[in-house]
């Protein structure tokens, strides 16, 4: 109940918070509607008696009466519809706002790593879309309340033995909470199986994943998979549905027993001549508006306590994205490297994980240098330049930048003062312009740089095959939209990258892993003239990773990973002369291209 309280209070403070007159006119017609069922069935026992009785004029008027309050009931709660799903489109905004924030508005993305965030964020982006029918649950609610009171008032004017009636509601109401509690636990128990089924679904119908699908014929495959993980949702749910409809019912027929119990009371009341006809018909009309309101408050209230359900989780995801902060955040970055930055002692070990993914590394990045980092695939090459640009922190050892601990600086201003390209980059289907232009959205508008950042990132010719320049909408989501190959989105995702002129970090991760080897060469040269552009003004560290060796023979610093650790660094001259992993890898890979 704490849960169902809790959600429904929540939700009132965030309807008022989007809108208070849309709030009071919504709640002022749900009550009226429903407050106006019992007061109709109180008429209508006057008017029996009139009609009795003989009293032709007093009959009319209670029958006008009841005219009216029959259209307030049946009209007014529909009414309120207008405003509560107006009131409920507004109210979405800052929920949806909240997920986005929980998914991509932290500091940084450990919780994206974990199972359990995972699976509460997959009932939350299916439960976050009933807003609409929680709102009318809560104005439901309300009027149901005071329509429970004036019920009661009734009730007890006829027999006060007839006051037990709505406590009747008390076992539906418990099997009802139980049901739903049973549902909602169900939700959670099958999120895994859920999320997998709809993961196999967007690969079957994606466009981007056809090809490989066919030549590997993987469409009966995959939808045995998929068959599979759902039916492992859908019994478990199935099971908690069928149990919750048969606990239901146990409490609808207890209170069934009790209706017919107050029936015959009246009755018997009315044939020993202490009740009148008009009175039985109150009773009945009132037994049967106890029974309309009580499953109206059973539908109602567990739409209330999964909505609370859903808040809570929604509280239990902040909890998760929540970050402790071991030292205080309370250093700037510097506007130049002098030292450059250090690492010492560094492990780090994914949440969920006993394996270190990164152990014992410590390096030195000079101020001002170029660094490549090389090693096989699982070596944590890109962990380790994501713990660079503050998306995840240390488990032990510390990052310092200039000798400021890293996790002194805000991480908004940190990442102001780097740029950054990744292997797994986003293909914004957007104008060609702004998916350059969104590296930095404060020059986004601006042609100039937009163009120079592609011709630093020697994607003049993608450019060039546009039809309308860069405002040509690309992707296949848009009509008109035009798609690219997978090297040309990359060279404007590198485009991307490049918009800040003076970073104090440039980190390019596989920039060039759908570039042809003399392209990645070609760019890797212009990178070396940006690093010694930047090492002037800023002192900034270029620092870029690859798997092709030919390519980091440039660079001033070479790190070599194995394992999680670093093995070799150096020069490339310096790393040939001592014969060790690097020299292999390199001697391997230049035999490969002869």
């Amino acid at each position: 109940m704490r849960t169902t309280v809790s959600g429904a209070w929540r939700l009132l403070v965030i309807a008022w918070r989007a809108n208070r007159r849309k709030t009071v006119a919504a709640t002022v017609l749900m009550v009226a509607g429903t407050v106006g069922n019992p007061l109709l069935a109180l008429v209508m026992g006057v008017m029996t008696d009139a009609v009795v009785s003989g009293q032709v004029g007093a009959a009319v008027w209670y029958g006008v009466a009841a005219a009216v309050l029959t259209i307030v009931s049946l009209t007014f709660a529909h009414f309120s519809q207008i405003f509560y799903t107006e009131l409920a489109e507004l109210a979405e905004i800052p929920v949806v706002r909240d997920l986005i924030l929980l998914s991509n508005g932290s500091d940084g993305i450990e919780h994206q790593e974990r199972a359990e965030y995972a699976d509460e964020l997959t009932v939350l982006q299916r439960e976050s879309r009933g807003l609409i029918g929680a709102l009318e649950s809560m104005f439901g609610v309300l009027g149901l309340s005071l329509a429970a009171v004036f019920t009661a008032i009734l009730l007890a004017g006829l027999n006060p033995v007839l006051l037990l009636l709505p406590l009747a509601a008390v076992p539906p109401l418990i099997c009802g909470r139980w049901a739903e509690s049973r549902i909602d636990r169900a939700k959670t128990d099958t999120a895994e199986p859920t999320r997998a089924a709809l993961n196999l679904f967007r690969l079957s119908t994606s466009a981007r994943f056809a090809g490989e699908l066919r030549v590997f014929q993987l469409s009966d495959e995959l939808r045995r998979r998929h068959m599979r993980e759902w039916q492992r949702a859908s019994r478990g749910l199935v099971r908690s549905y069928g149990m919750a409809a048969a606990v239901r019912t146990l409490g609808q027929v207890i209170f069934g027993l009790a209706y017919v119990g107050a029936v015959l009371l009246v009755v018997r009341e009315a044939i020993t001549g202490r009740r009148t006809i008009g009175d039985v018909v109150l009773v009945i009309v009132l037994a049967t508006q106890v029974n309309q309101q009580v499953t109206a408050a059973v539908t109602l209230l567990a739409t209330l306590q999964r909505m609370g359900s859903m808040l809570r989780r929604l509280d239990f995801v902040r909890e998760l994205v929540k970050v402790d902060y071991p030292v205080p955040v309370d250093q700037e970055p510097p506007a130049r490297l002098t030292s450059g930055i250090e690492l010492q002692d560094v492990d780090f070990t994914y949440p969920g994980t006993g394996d270190p993914v990164l152990s014992d590394v410590s390096l030195s990045l000079p101020a001002g240098s170029s660094v490549a980092i090389v090693g096989e695939n699982g070596a944590g090459k890109t962990t380790l330049v994501k713990l660079l640009c503050g998306l995840y922190r240390p488990t032990t050892g510390q990052i310092l930048v200039d000798g400021t601990d890293l996790r002194r600086i805000p991480a908004e201003s940190w990442r102001r003062h780097l740029s950054a390209g990744f292997q797994d980059f986003v293909r914004f289907e957007l104008r060609a312009g702004e998916v350059v232009g969104l590296g930095d959205v404060s020059r986004m508008g601006d042609d100039g740089a937009i163009l120079g950042a592609l011709s630093r990132a020697q994607g003049g010719d993608v450019l060039a095959r546009l039809e309308h320049g860069l405002d040509t909408q690309l992707g296949t989501s848009y009509t008109e939209g035009t798609e690219l190959s997978g090297g040309q989105w990359q060279k404007l995702a590198l485009g991307r990258a490049l918009m800040r002129e003076a970073p104090l970090l440039l980190v390019l991760d596989e920039p060039t892993s759908a570039l042809d080897p003399q392209a990645e060469h070609r760019l890797f040269e212009s990178y070396a003239q940006q690093a010694s552009q930047l090492r002037s003004s800023t002192g900034a560290i270029t620092l870029f990773v690859s798997h092709r060796f030919s390519t980091v023979r440039m660079a001033d610093l070479i790190i070599v990973l194995r394992d999680g650790r670093v093995v070799e660094s150096g020069s490339h001259d310096e790393l040939m002369r001592r014969g060790g992993l690097y020299a292999d890898l390199f001697s391997l890979q230049a035999e490969a291209y002869r």
